[in-house]
């Protein structure tokens, strides 16, 4: 079966799959891309609290395929279904939720797909490379009754939980700063890059997808992390959690204006392409406030995420722990009183939060919204750094121009 047969003969199978998961009815999991993201791990972890099941491991990569089954036989005693083209994972009946975990630029086509294919679906931040693509990605979730959740998880850490709560009751005042600097040593798409394969192993045009053709390159396949054919770099697939942070504490939507700057100037060898340093300004208007993100690879030093509002700092650097405050950061008579904590807050594990959802058809915690609001920042940031300019989000035609 062709992916062009499949996708177009879907719509009916969209319709006829339209049902609610009963609490008794067992969840049929397919994953597609079972790399290192651990996503195959969670669904692991959680499927006795949900009542799921991996039937189906899809992976062009062979030993990536293989492996991932061996862990899903290790942990539940039964062998998943090894798959190689993910049209055949989506038309499985027995395959409700999609869990995709595949490179950057596959992710809209591969959501849109399985959502055609009457499927919920947990997938991968960044969701969209481009304004065309996650336009149609978001139009097509909104047009459909299935549930996507965004894999941006620090929202769903009880530590980000508990701060929004706090935000909302006005403990921070009015924000009007958030900042983060992100640093390390080596890029993280090193560690992708060591990896060894033969193209025998793997299909290397299904890889491509939609990206020009060329001669087979095992870096760029196994550290396509490093490539901006596949990732856009550090503004894209590490600010992608900074960036969805900021909006779940403050319920704001996209920027309206970014600013950015970079490139290699540590790591600036070996044939990659995305930069190792970049510096991105965004300014959002409601509520009103200013973002600024780095990432600097070459040194560990100077890592942090603070919030800045009129009553005084919150300190989110660490993500799993409670987020700490600070009053004496400011002068005005209302701000934190010294030794004051943020109240705890429960939450629920972002993938059980997936799996709940699909039987209350409720949305996520991460929905699509969230998916097309973070996109837009990380797609801002890209064409401000490769244009060189500043640019504007245009709301009502979904657009970014430079202004």
């Amino acid at each position: 079966m062709t992916r062009r047969n499949f996708v177009a003969g879907s719509a009916l199978t969209a319709i006829s799959a339209s049902r609610v998961r009963g609490a008794n009815d067992r969840i049929g999991v397919g994953i597609l891309g079972a790399g290192r993201r651990n996503l195959l791990g969670q669904a692991l972890e959680f499927r006795n609290d949900a009542n799921a099941e991996v039937r189906a491991v899809c992976d062009i990569w062979r030993q990536q395929r293989e492996t991932a089954a061996a862990t899903v036989q290790e942990a539940t005693g039964a062998k998943p279904e090894l798959i190689h083209a993910y049209d055949e994972l989506l038309a499985r009946d027995d395959i409700d939720a999609v869990i995709i975990g595949t490179p950057d630029h596959q992710h809209c086509t591969q959501l849109v797909d399985s959502i055609r294919a009457g499927k919920d679906v947990y997938v991968e931040k960044p969701l969209a490379m481009d304004m065309k693509e996650l336009t149609k990605a978001a139009d097509t979730v909104a047009a459909s009754d299935r549930v996507v959740q965004m894999g941006t998880q620090v929202r769903s850490f009880p530590s980000s939980v508990a701060a929004r709560r706090f935000i909302r009751s006005g403990g921070l005042g009015e924000i009007f700063k958030i900042e983060q600097s992100r640093n390390s040593y080596k890029p993280y798409w090193y560690r992708y890059a060591e990896r060894t394969l033969e193209e025998k192993d793997t299909d290397w045009k299904a890889f491509l997808m939609h990206r020009k053709d060329r001669p087979w390159d095992p870096q760029q396949y196994a550290g396509w992390f490093g490539y901006r054919d596949f990732s856009r770099g550090p503004h894209s697939n590490l600010a992608v959690h900074f960036f969805d942070l900021a909006h779940y504490l403050t319920d704001a939507g996209p920027p309206s204006k970014v600013t950015a700057t970079g490139g290699s100037f540590r790591w600036n060898r070996d044939g990659f392409t995305a930069p190792d340093s970049v510096e991105v300004v965004l300014e959002y208007s409601k509520p009103r406030f200013l973002v600024r993100y780095n990432t600097t690879f070459g040194a560990r030093a100077n890592s942090f995420l603070k919030l800045f509002g009129t009553r005084g700092e919150m300190d989110a650097s660490r993500w799993q722990e409670p987020f700490r405050l600070n009053g004496e950061a400011v002068e005005d008579e209302d701000r934190i009183a010294a030794g004051a904590t943020i109240p705890e807050a429960e939450s629920t594990p972002h993938m059980l939060n997936f799996f709940e959802c699909m039987r209350s058809r409720e949305k996520p915690n991460a929905p699509i919204e969230a998916g097309y609001s973070h996109s837009v920042a990380v797609l801002m940031a890209e064409e401000a750094l490769a244009r060189g300019r500043r640019v504007i989000y245009d709301a009502k035609k979904r657009r970014i121009r430079e202004g």
